[in-house]
């Protein structure tokens, strides 16, 4: 795995990226600033917005963090790339699927194929439709490896969806938290498990189900509907600071394990010896 982003790379190597995403259809400049000062201050690896130069333009004067833009539109992407955007995605589908546009796979690579001869150079994330059966969304993936896409995201149940795949009655909140992001956790482990180039997990990705999420393959994860409906840029930063909190302290559990493992066989290996 090698992206051309520098900054970016790193961050992806240690698999504790967290993306930010404003909207693919938020053009709004005040929503998308405070999601930017946001992620600033809650310590988010990067942000994601709409297509749109413009945007692009004024966003880059207020933040050191990297910037992606989203769109169906290779055209826009590249014009975004034009006015510093770091990288671009083609994704997230989810306004599109209001409106009744599904896009084929077929669609896709055709849009990544575009988008890459557009921007050799340049870091492109493709995000998978969940509307695809599994199978059909890792075969998508690993074509789109080949065709020098460096990032996949996954997606889940859109939000119209969600209250015919869960119990809405549940007072479980964990239970529905993990319920939420239930589909976009499957994909990242399929398909983690068949690709080689970063895995980004999103849709309904939070606090709980953001450490499930790295544990499953993911190198990132994206957020947007856990900081939705938070009003203040303070509200927005400190959900975001306990997503960063809760993913450190599952590496550093993880990474302890390991060391405890490590240690469990080196001392098997000593006794080995010593019965020679």
């Amino acid at each position: 795995m090698c992206l051309f982003n520098q900054k970016l790379n790193a961050s992806f190597a240690n698999k504790q990226v967290i993306k930010v995403i404003s909207g693919i259809n938020n053009f709004n400049i005040n929503e998308i600033l405070k999601v930017v000062n946001a992620a600033e201050i809650g310590g988010a690896t990067y942000i994601d917005i709409a297509a749109n130069p413009f945007l692009v333009t004024f966003i880059k004067k207020l933040t050191d963090l990297p910037i992606c833009v989203s769109s169906i539109n290779s055209q826009d992407l590249l014009d975004c790339v034009c006015q510093g955007a770091d990288l671009v995605e083609i994704g997230n589908f989810d306004v599109f699927y209001k409106s009744g546009i599904n896009l084929s796979k077929n669609q896709i690579l055709k849009l990544a194929k575009e988008t890459r001869l557009l921007l050799p150079n340049i870091d492109i994330c493709v995000t998978i439709p969940h509307l695809l059966k599994l199978d059909h969304q890792i075969q998508l993936a690993v074509e789109l490896e080949n065709l020098g896409i460096n990032i996949i995201q996954t997606e889940g149940i859109t939000a119209n969806n969600i209250s015919d795949c869960i119990d809405v009655r549940s007072t479980d909140n964990i239970s529905s938290f993990i319920s939420r992001a239930s589909s976009a956790l499957s994909s990242v482990y399929a398909i983690s498990n068949a690709v080689k180039i970063p895995v980004i997990a999103s849709s309904s990705i939070n606090a709980i189900s953001a450490p499930i999420a790295f544990s499953y393959g993911a190198s990132a994860i994206g957020i947007r509907s856990a900081i939705s409906n938070l009003n203040t840029v303070y509200k927005m930063s400190c959900y975001i600071e306990e997503i960063v909190f809760s993913i450190f302290i599952s590496h550093k559990m993880f990474n302890n394990r390991q060391l405890f493992d490590d240690q469990a066989i080196l001392n098997d290996i000593k006794l080995n010896i010593l019965k020679l």
